[in-house]
């Protein structure tokens, strides 16, 4: 059984950072590409940030690039967000997954999700 859990969100000031952790169990977890959404109540899950198997090369959604650094320790088999400069507009439920492919990932395409952690930026 696969299982994705994240940690670390809470609520936040705007302008804190915060890092989120995804711990992934029941498979190998240094063969996955990482990825990390977002959503909104009554909006697509957007996507953040991938990084591969090695963590040697990681993808970004445009605005995401400046602010927020995706990073994983395969010895530990988490995966982190990193968010810098946290505005109120970042307010949603962060999502980790697992996949196969960074290209995958960031259309969506996952093998398996975690259950979200909530984030709330307040000014």
């Amino acid at each position: 059984q696969v299982q994705l859990v994240e940690s670390g969100g809470g609520a936040v000031q705007a302008g804190d950072s915060l890092t989120l952790a995804c711990t992934v169990s029941g498979r190998t977890f240094s063969s996955s590409v990482m990825g990390w959404f977002r959503q909104v109540p009554g909006k697509e899950r957007e996507f953040l940030a991938a990084i591969t198997s090695d963590g040697i090369y990681s993808l970004y959604a445009d605005f995401a690039k400046e602010r927020f650094a995706i990073a994983r320790d395969n010895a530990k088999n988490m995966v982190t967000l990193q968010m810098n400069s946290l505005k109120r507009e970042d307010t949603a439920v962060y999502y980790c997954a697992a996949g196969q492919r960074t290209s995958e990932i960031r259309r969506g395409i996952c093998d398996y999700w975690g259950q979200g952690t909530q984030v709330t930026v307040s000014s």
